[in-house]
């Protein structure tokens, strides 16, 4: 899921060598002016860098700032916009195109960009041995990608595709002169793009800190001289530094419900925006009895998602009564809702033949699980369902998952549109290639192969509207196994100074996006 390696030793070394060569000295603080900007991330930035492989939230945010992809797209909307490619592909309806490079692309030590660095990528995003975490997105129907000239490149497709455009935008284009057989710099911490910012200093759990690229000739220049981005996980440090008369920081991302009157009360703007985070359970088929859907689905109905959005969300979020939240214009309801129904949860369990049950449920310790875990275990609880809380930090747990732990329950959060926003991507991040599914979950046999065949089906469907009707057998199916399922998808808060800074939107998924950012009324 989340792609975790050990970062720290190396990158302390990376932010020591660094430092060495020019950088600024070690602060958590730039000051706030028209020139600078000091940002708070809610998440670690100690997991991987590597481009194709990470789904870390600090990383993936700061990437959008620091590489580029042929096709960018609106953070939001996800419209597209011609990226390191000169201009959009004319037409993509078929099942060949090109694509040239933009005029005087540099990488930030200042070697040009070609066509060689866009085959490298792709070609390592295809690759089934190396099994990247983009590689979900490309299959199946992205056959390869060739040098045409220095400048163009030539995709080839399996079939026609939808959803081309934006999917070419989950693909951060890399040198291969700097990670040719150098994969490791880019997982603990080497930044080497061509986008408007470059990393100069990275402190593990603490900051990271970028300049302008002067060389940057794209379509979103850098706004800001320099940045700063403060990792802050616990939440009350992470408030303090956007609170207060005159805040240390002038934005800051996944603030909590419960703070947002006393922010705005401190004259910031705070926005909180639907999206696809959500809190799920995922089930390890291969320890029963929860290899049998009816025991998941009696352990999702036990759930008051109400009372979770209530008392865990403080109102800010809706039910997961569809694998997509019911927000998003890409959602469709599912045949079953999953709601709250402790009688049909018991009587789904007496089906099942079991009683007596005892569940280990293991979570993350993110103050959004802590928060509402409890409402969890009340809900087993009450029908009977002895319930043992495991909690631990995200990387460790993560780490024990990839190590084989044998365990029974996950509770914890992730988001997809981090990535992109159409039906296919939400569900391949999680079912697909190598997501928590087939990693964790380890689900097989019939329903996995219809799940697969109803994606490959839509994915190849050229007519909107019998798309939409065999995505919603994709959602229904999903419902009924709810092998990894949502139990609430969260609004996200972002708040900010306006005085410092203005042109940001609260966006649905984590982490910020300065690309459009503008100094504030008092910059």
């Amino acid at each position: 899921m989340l792609r975790f390696t050990g970062l720290a030793g190396v990158a302390a070394a990376f932010s020591s060598s660094l430092a060495a060569c020019g950088g600024p000295a070690s602060t958590n603080a730039t000051g706030s002016t028209a020139d600078s900007i000091t940002a708070v991330v809610g998440y670690g930035n100690n997991q991987t860098w590597d481009p194709l492989q990470t789904a870390s939230a600090f990383s993936m945010a700061a990437i959008l700032h620091t590489y580029e992809s042929l096709v960018e797209g609106d953070p939001i909307t996800r419209e597209p916009y011609a990226g390191l490619a000169r201009e959009l592909p004319e037409d993509v309806s078929g099942t060949t195109f090109e694509v040239v490079l933009r005029d005087g692309a540099k990488w930030h030590d200042g070697q040009p960009v070609t066509a060689d660095d866009v085959v490298f990528t792709f070609t390592r995003a295809l690759d089934p041995t190396e099994n990247v975490l983009v590689r979900t997105f490309l299959t199946p129907w992205l056959k390869g990608v060739a040098k045409v000239d220095d400048k163009t490149v030539k995709f080839s497709l399996n079939q026609a595709f939808p959803y081309v455009l934006q999917r070419l935008q989950t693909i951060k284009i890399c040198p291969r002169h700097v990670f040719d057989g150098r994969w490791a710099d880019a997982i603990s911490g080497k930044v080497v793009g061509s986008g408007p910012y470059k990393v100069v200093e990275q402190a593990p759990l603490s900051f990271t800190r970028f300049e302008k690229f002067d060389d940057y000739n794209g379509p979103r220049p850098a706004v800001y001289k320099k940045m700063l981005w403060n990792s802050i996980v616990e939440a009350s440090p992470r408030v303090a530094k956007i609170s207060g008369a005159r805040p240390a920081a002038q934005i800051a991302e996944n603030i909590p419900p419960a703070n947002a009157e006393q922010l705005q009360a401190d004259g910031r703007t705070v926005q909180f925006a639907n999206g696809g985070n959500n809190l799920w359970l995922m089930f390890n088929t291969t320890h029963a009895p929860f290899d049998n859907k009816l025991v998941r689905q009696a352990l999702h109905h036990a759930i008051d998602r109400e009372k979770m959005i209530k008392v865990g969300l403080k109102g800010k979020g809706s039910p997961g009564t569809s694998f997509i939240n019911p927000k998003l214009p890409e959602s469709q309801p599912a045949a079953n809702d999953l709601s709250h129904d402790p009688d049909k949860a018991k009587d789904l369990l007496r089906q099942a033949g079991i009683a007596n049950l005892s569940v280990t449920l293991s979570t993350t310790n993110t103050t959004l699980v802590a928060d509402c875990v409890n409402v969890i275990k009340e809900g087993w609880d009450a029908i009977g369902v002895t319930t043992t809380l495991d909690t631990q930090d995200t990387k460790a747990l993560f780490s024990k998952l990839d190590s084989g732990f044998d365990f029974q329950v996950v509770a914890t959060t992730q988001n997809a549109q981090q990535f992109g926003n159409d039906p296919d991507l939400q569900v391949r991040y999680y079912y697909a290639g190598s997501g928590v599914v087939p990693k964790y979950a380890r689900w097989a046999g019939p329903d996995q192969q219809r799940l697969m065949s109803l994606l490959d089906e839509a994915a190849a469907e050229t007519d909107a509207g019998k798309r939409d009707k065999t995505t919603r057998k994709v959602l229904d199916l999903l419902a009924d196994q709810a092998v990894v399922y949502p139990l609430v998808f969260t609004q996200l808060g972002t708040a900010w100074d306006p005085k410092a800074i203005s042109g940001v939107r609260a966006q649905g998924y984590p982490g910020i996006n300065l690309n459009q950012a503008k100094p504030g009324s008092s910059a």
